[in-house]
C-alpha cells in the first residue's frame, strides 16, 4: 500500500534501520538517529540494486516518487539510473570548469607560441574588455547564438566594425578548439555574420615612389624627434612592418656585414628574416647610431629609453607633415612592392623581402637563404632609384632572373 505524507511525517526511529515500502521499488530508510532517506530498489541485469534518491528535509514525498518513476524509466532501457546520474553530475562539474574565459585562455596559450607577444597581447586585450566580462564565466554549453549576438551588437554599436570581425573570428576559433578537444560540439558564433554589420575593406594609404622624395623633404623640414624621422625612412628602404622596426635592439644589426637578422619570436609568421642593408640604410642606421647607441633598443622611447618608440609615432609624424590620409608607415611596404614589381624584380625576391609566408615551408626555409643576394642588389637599386628621383635622375632596372 502507498504511503500517506502523515505517515512519513510520523515515521519514528528504532533501535534498527527499518523500511517503509511506498510500492514501485521505492521505499523509505528510517535509521536509529532519526534520519529518513528515499530508495529505490531495482534489477538489472538479473542483479538487485538500489540507489539513494535523496533525505526526507530535501525530498517530498511526490517528489520521490517522480524521481524513482524517471530511474524506473532509465532501469527499462537497461540503463543503471546511480551511473547516469554520476555521468550527469561529472558532466555538469565539467560544463563548470570549460567556462568561455578558460578555453579561450587555454587556446591563446596553445597558439602563443606561433605568435608575436604584442599580438598575443592584443588578442587578450580584446577578450578581456568586450568578451570576458559578459559571457566568460559562463560554461560553454550553456551560451546561445543570441547571448553572443547581445555581446558582438555592443561592439558594433560602437562603430568599430573591424574590431567586432576580429573578436568574432578569434570567438570561433575558440569554438573550435573546443570541438576539437571534445568539450563542446557546436560553434554558436559561426551563423551570425548575417545579423552584423561588416567592415569595409580596410587600405592602408600609400604614395607613388615618386612623391617619396617630397615626402622625406618635408620630414625634414617638420618638427620631430629625429629617431622618429630616421626610422621612417629605414621604413622606407626595407619594406619591414612597423613593429619589426620599433621594437628591433641593437643587436639584430650587423653594419659590417650590411644585414639585419629579426629572430623568429619578433615575426608575425614567427618565422626568421634576414633584411640585406642598403648603402643608405646603413647610413641611416649609423646616424642613428650616434643618438640611441648607448641603449639596447635602436628606436626606444623618448619617456623610457627600456620601451620601444610609440606605434603611433611614425604615423603622428607623416601627420604633422601634411600627408594624414595620404601615406602610413604600413603603407611604406606597399609603395616597395609596386615599384619593385614593376621594374620586373622577381616576385619570390620581393615577397621573401615583405616576409610573406611561402606556402612550402622547406622551399620556404631553402628561398630564404637563395634569394639574400638578390634582393641585397634589389634594394640598393630601389634606394638608388629614391636618391636619383631627389636629384631628379633616374635609375634603371637591369634584367632579373631567378637565380641570385
Amino acid at each position: 500500500m502507498a504511503l500517506t505524507a502523515l505517515q512519513v511525517k510520523n515515521a519514528a526511529p528504532r533501535a534498527k534501520d527499518y523500511e517503509l515500502a511506498d510500492g514501485d521499488g521505492l521505499s523509505l530508510r528510517v535509521r536509529p538517529c532519526g534520519s529518513k532517506t528515499w530508495r529505490f530498489r531495482f534489477r538489472l541485469d538479473g542483479k538487485q540494486s538500489h540507489i539513494s534518491i535523496g533525505a526526507l528535509d530535501r525530498v517530498t514525498l511526490a517528489q520521490a516518487r517522480q524521481l524513482a518513476s524517471e530511474a524506473r524509466q532509465l532501469v527499462g532501457q537497461g540503463k543503471h539510473p546511480g551511473h547516469e546520474r554520476k555521468a550527469e553530475r561529472a558532466q555538469a562539474a565539467a560544463d563548470r570548469a570549460n567556462t568561455f574565459e578558460a578555453l579561450a585562455l587555454e587556446w591563446i596559450e596553445h597558439k602563443a607560441a606561433r605568435w608575436s607577444e604584442s599580438y598575443a597581447t592584443a588578442v587578450r586585450e580584446a577578450f578581456g574588455k568586450d568578451v570576458f566580462p559578459h559571457l566568460g564565466t559562463q560554461p560553454l554549453a550553456a551560451i546561445k547564438p543570441r547571448d553572443w549576438l547581445a555581446v558582438f551588437r555592443r561592439i558594433e554599436a560602437r562603430g568599430a566594425l573591424e574590431k567586432l570581425r576580429k573578436v568574432r573570428q578569434r570567438c570561433g576559433e575558440v569554438y573550435c578548439f573546443a570541438i576539437a578537444t571534445g568539450r563542446a560540439e557546436y560553434n554558436p558564433v559561426a551563423d551570425l555574420g548575417s545579423a552584423l554589420q561588416a567592415p569595409e575593406a580596410e587600405h592602408y594609404p600609400f604614395l607613388p615612389v615618386a612623391e617619396l622624395p617630397a615626402l622625406l623633404a618635408a620630414m625634414c623640414a617638420c618638427r620631430g624627434h629625429d629617431v622618429v624621422k630616421l626610422g621612417a625612412r629605414l621604413l622606407m628602404l626595407t619594406g619591414v612592418r612597423t613593429a619589426e622596426l620599433r621594437c628591433a635592439p641593437w643587436a639584430e644589426f650587423d653594419l659590417d656585414a650590411s644585414l639585419w637578422s629579426i629572430p623568429a619570436e619578433r615575426m608575425k609568421k614567427r618565422r626568421p628574416h634576414l633584411v640585406p642593408l642598403s648603402r643608405q640604410a646603413l647610413e641611416v642606421l649609423r646616424e642613428l647610431q650616434a643618438i640611441t647607441g648607448g641603449y639596447t633598443l635602436a628606436f626606444p622611447g623618448r619617456n623610457d629609453p627600456a620601451q620601444p618608440m610609440s606605434e603611433a609615432a611614425i604615423n603622428q609624424l607623416l601627420k604633422r607633415c601634411g600627408y594624414d590620409g595620404k601615406a602610413t608607415g604600413h603603407g611604406f611596404r606597399h609603395t616597395l612592392s609596386t615599384t619593385l614589381h614593376e621594374q620586373g624584380y622577381p616576385s619570390d625576391w620581393v615577397e621573401t623581402q615583405l616576409a610573406h609566408v611561402d606556402k612550402n615551408k622547406i622551399r620556404g626555409t631553402y628561398n630564404h637563404a637563395q634569394y639574400l643576394d638578390g634582393r641585397r642588389k634589389m634594394l640598393q637599386w630601389y634606394a638608388d632609384h629614391l636618391d636619383a628621383l631627389a636629384s631628379g635622375g633616374n635609375v634603371v632596372a637591369g634584367s632579373f632572373g631567378r637565380t641570385a
